[in-house]
C-alpha cells in the first residue's frame, strides 16, 4: 500500500496528520483554478485586468469612450447623466459576450459633453423592475447635496506622477503597524481629508517610529459608521475624504518618508444597497452572491459572495490588482477572514481538533480565493505585505500556498487584545499572574507570522473601552494635568505602559497600534449617526492632548516612542523564543531574556524588592536601556539609572541584583 505524502504544514505540525488528505485536496483545488485561469488568461495577473476593461475608459487609440458591465440575466441596461441631460432611455448599452453589456461614444462627439467629473448612472430593467444603478466597475462616486443618494463620476483625470516613487515595501523587515483611519484623523468636528493626513499626520507616524500605515475606510462605503466595513463600490475612494488622486499623493508621501501602506480590504461581505452596491444588479441574487441563507451574513446584515464563480473571482482579484497598481499600496490587511473561511463564520465554535478546521463547515471555494489573492499579491509586488483578520487560529494561514497554507505574511492575534481587555473587565490587578500572562503571549505557533497588538480600533469603539480608558475611566476628565497628583492615573499610566511592552516584546514578530491609542486616547469611538446627533465629537483625533506639554497624555506616547526604538533597535520582533528566567507570585514579577536583553515586569500594586536577585545566562556587567519609572516616561525616579550592575554569583548561577519598583519594567542590555 502506498503511504501518503505527507504536506509540508502537516511535516511541521504532526497534530496535522488525520486531515493530511484534506490540506492535500485544498492544495488541489487552488492549482485547478489556478491552471484554468492560466490556461484561459495567460496568467493570474492578466485574469485580474479586468478593471481596465469594464466600466468607463476612454481609448486613445480609437478616440473613444467606452463603458462595459457584466450582467448576464439583465434585460436592457442604459447610460444616462449629466452628457445626456439625463435621458434615462437614450443611451442603451448593447449585449455583446458572455454576459457583458457595452456603449461606446466617439470622442469627437462627446468631448464636451462626457467630461472630467460630470454625473452618470445606470439604468436597468431586469426581473426586479427598473432601477437606477451605480457601475460595478465606477471608480468614482460622490454624495448628491443634501441626499443620502450617490451618483457615479466620470473620472478621467491627468495620470499621476508615480516615477520618483522608488520605494521597496522589503525593506520593512518586521511590520510596526499605525492603523489609521484618515476622516477621524482630525482634531475638528468633520470628517479629515487624504492631504491633511499626509501632511500633518504621517509625520506623526514617522516621528513615532512606526514604520507602515493601515488605512482603514477607504473604499467607498454609503454609511461612514460603518468604519468602511459595509463597502458598496469596490474601485472608488471614498469621496468623503477627497480625489483619488489624493490619496496618492498621501501614499507617495509616506513611502518618502519610508513608511509601508497597506490598505483595510473588505473582500468578506458587501452591502445590500440595490442604490449603491452591487446587490441585484442584473436583477438577480445570484449574480454576484450565493442565494438563500448562504448568501446572508447573520449578524453584519450583508451579502456574501459566491467564491465559486469565475467572474467573482475576477471582480475580488481585479480589486487586488487596482489597489496595488494604481494607487502603489503595499499590501492589504484582508478583514473577516475567519468568517470567510467557515459557512458558520467561526461563531461559537470550539476550533478543539483538526477536523473542525478542515472539514466541518468549511467554505473551500473562499479558501481558494483567498490563495489566489496572496500568489497575486506577491506576484505584483516583491515584498508585499499580507495580514489575515483571523480569530479561528487556522492552522497554515500564514504558511506558503505550496506548503499547505494560505499564503499570508501575517495572522492577527486577535486573542491578545481580547486577554487584556477580560483580565481588565473582571480582575483587579493585585491577583494578576504574570506567569500566565508570559504564556498567553506566546500561545501561537512560533513559525506562524503573528501581529501583536494590545487593542485596536475594535477596542475603542463605543460600547466599549480603549485599555486606557478603562485603566481611568472619568479621572481621565479631572486629573491628567501635571500638577493634579491622582492615584487612578497614576496606576493607569504605569499599566498602560507595561502593557504594550509586554505584548509587543512577547506576542508576535509583527505589531499594531490604532491612532490614538499610543498617547491614552481618551474614550470611546462613536461615528455621526441619529442616536448621537450626527456628531463628530467622538470621531476625531484630539492631537492637541498629546502635545500640550502640561498635560500627562504625552508621557504615554514619548513610552511608545522609546519602547519601538528598543525593539527595532534590538530587532526584538526577529528574536528567538524568549528565554524564561524568574517568576515571583508573591512580589507579581517575572524576567526574561530576549534578544540579548534582560526584561524585568514588576506588576505589584505596592511591593517594591530591593536588592532582588534576577537569574541571568551570562556573567558580566549590565546597565538599563529602557526604565519606565522615570520621571519623562511618568515614573516616579526610584531608579539610579545610570548604575552598572554587576553578576554575582548565587546559588550556583549567575544573577543581577536589582531594585525593582512596583508597576514597573525595567530592561538591560549586557555591556561587558
Amino acid at each position: 500500500m502506498k503511504k501518503e505524502t505527507l504536506m509540508p504544514i502537516v511535516k511541521a505540525d504532526e497534530w496535522l496528520l488525520p486531515v493530511n488528505k484534506d490540506i492535500k485536496e485544498r492544495y488541489e483545488r487552488f492549482k485547478y483554478r489556478f491552471d484554468e485561469i492560466t490556461a484561459n488568461y495567460g496568467s493570474l495577473s492578466k485574469f485580474a485586468d479586468a478593471y481596465n476593461y469594464l466600466g468607463i475608459h476612454y481609448n486613445k487609440k480609437e478616440k473613444v469612450f467606452t463603458y462595459r458591465e457584466w450582467a448576464p440575466n439583465a434585460y436592457e441596461i442604459f447610460l444616462f447623466g449629466d452628457f445626456n441631460d439625463w435621458n434615462r432611455t437614450s443611451h442603451p448599452l448593447t449585449k455583446i459576450e458572455n454576459g457583458i453589456w457595452e456603449i461606446k461614444l466617439p470622442y469627437h462627439d462627446y468631448k464636451k459633453r462626457f467630461v472630467h467629473n460630470s454625473k452618470i448612472k445606470v439604468l436597468v430593467h431586469a426581473a426586479n423592475g427598473w432601477h437606477e444603478r451605480l457601475p460595478a466597475y465606477i471608480n468614482r462616486v460622490g454624495q448628491d447635496p443634501g441626499s443620502a443618494n450617490f451618483s457615479g463620476l466620470i473620472w478621467l483625470p491627468e495620470s499621476f506622477d508615480w516615477e520618483s516613487d522608488s520605494f521597496d515595501p522589503r525593506t520593512i523587515e518586521n511590520p510596526i503597524i499605525y492603523e489609521a483611519h484618515v476622516g477621524m484623523a482630525v482634531e475638528d468636528l468633520r470628517v479629515g481629508t487624504y492631504t491633511e493626513f499626509a501632511d500633518n499626520i504621517l509625520p506623526r507616524i514617522k516621528n513615532a517610529g512606526y514604520n507602515t500605515v493601515q488605512l482603514m475606510a477607504i473604499a467607498e462605503h454609503p454609511y461612514y459608521g460603518s468604519f468602511g466595513y459595509h463597502v458598496a463600490n469596490y474601485f472608488a475612494v471614498t469621496s468623503r475624504s477627497g480625489t483619488p488622486e489624493e490619496l496618492k499623493y498621501l501614499i507617495k508621501k509616506a513611502h518618502q518618508l519610508g513608511l509601508a501602506v497597506i490598505m483595510d480590504i473588505v473582500h468578506s461581505h458587501t452591502v445590500k444597497n440595490i442604490n449603491e452596491g452591487i446587490a441585484e444588479f442584473d436583477g438577480t441574487v445570484t449574480q454576484y452572491f450565493h442565494e438563500g441563507g448562504r448568501g446572508d451574513h447573520p449578524d453584519w446584515d450583508s451579502k456574501l459572495f459566491n467564491y465559486g464563480k469565475i467572474e467573482i473571482l475576477q471582480f475580488l482579484l481585479s480589486n487586488v490588482k487596482y489597489w496595488i497598481k494604481e494607487f502603489h499600496f503595499d499590501g492589504f490587511r484582508f478583514d473577516g477572514v475567519s468568517s470567510m473561511l467557515y459557512f458558520h463564520h467561526g461563531n461559537g465554535v470550539a476550533f478543539d481538533s483538526p477536523e473542525k478546521y478542515f472539514r466541518d463547515g468549511v467554505e473551500y471555494d473562499a479558501i481558494t480565493y483567498l490563495q489566489l489573492a496572496n500568489n497575486l499579491l506577491h506576484t505584483l509586488k516583491k515584498g508585499a505585505i499580507s495580514i489575515a483578520e483571523d480569530v479561528s487560529g487556522m492552522p497554515g494561514i500564514s504558511t506558503p500556498v505550496s506548503h499547505g497554507g494560505l499564503g499570508f505574511d501575517y495572522r492577527l492575534a486577535m486573542g491578545i487584545p481580547d486577554f487584556w481587555i477580560r483580565i481588565l473587565k473582571e480582575t483587579d490587578d493585585s491577583v494578576w499572574n504574570p506567569e500566565h500572562m508570559f504564556y498567553e503571549m506566546l500561545n501561537r505557533k512560533w513559525n506562524v507570522g503573528t501581529v501583536a497588538y494590545a487593542e485596536s480600533h475594535d477596542q475603542a469603539l463605543v460600547g466599549d473601552k480603549t485599555i486606557a480608558f478603562r485603566l481611568m475611566d472619568k479621572e481621565m476628565y479631572y486629573s491628567m494635568a501635571k500638577d493634579t497628583p491622582n492615584l487612578a492615573v497614576d496606576r493607569g499610566i504605569a499599566l498602560h505602559k507595561l502593557i504594550r511592552l509586554f505584548t509587543i516584546t512577547l506576542g508576535g514578530n509583527a505589531y499594531l497600534n490604532f491612532m490614538g491609542n499610543e498617547f491614552g486616547h481618551p474614550e470611546w469611538i462613536d461615528f455621526p449617526r441619529e442616536g448621537n446627533n450626527y456628531s463628530h465629537f467622538y470621531a476625531r483625533r484630539q492631537w492637541s492632548l498629546c502635545d500640550n506639554q502640561e498635560l500627562k497624555y504625552h508621557y504615554f506616547a514619548d513610552f511608545d516612542k522609546k519602547m519601538i526604538e528598543i525593539v527595532k533597535e534590538y530587532k526584538i520582533l526577529n528574536a528567538d523564543y524568549p528565554k524564561f528566567l524568574k517568576y515571583d507570585d508573591w512580589h507579581k514579577t517575572i524576567a526574561f531574556e530576549r534578544a540579548g536583553l534582560v526584561f524585568v515586569f514588576n506588576w505589584h500594586v505596592n511591593l517594591s524588592p530591593y536588592d532582588y536577585s534576577i537569574p541571568i545566562s551570562e556573567s558580566g556587567a549590565y546597565e538599563i536601556v529602557l526604565n519606565s519609572d522615570v520621571p519623562e516616561l511618568g515614573g516616579f525616579n526610584r531608579i539610579h539609572v545610570w548604575q552598572t550592575y554587576h553578576s554575582l554569583e548565587e546559588n550556583g548561577q549567575n544573577v543581577i541584583k536589582l531594585y525593582i519598583p512596583n508597576r514597573t519594567v525595567l530592561v538591560l542590555k549586557k555591556v561587558s
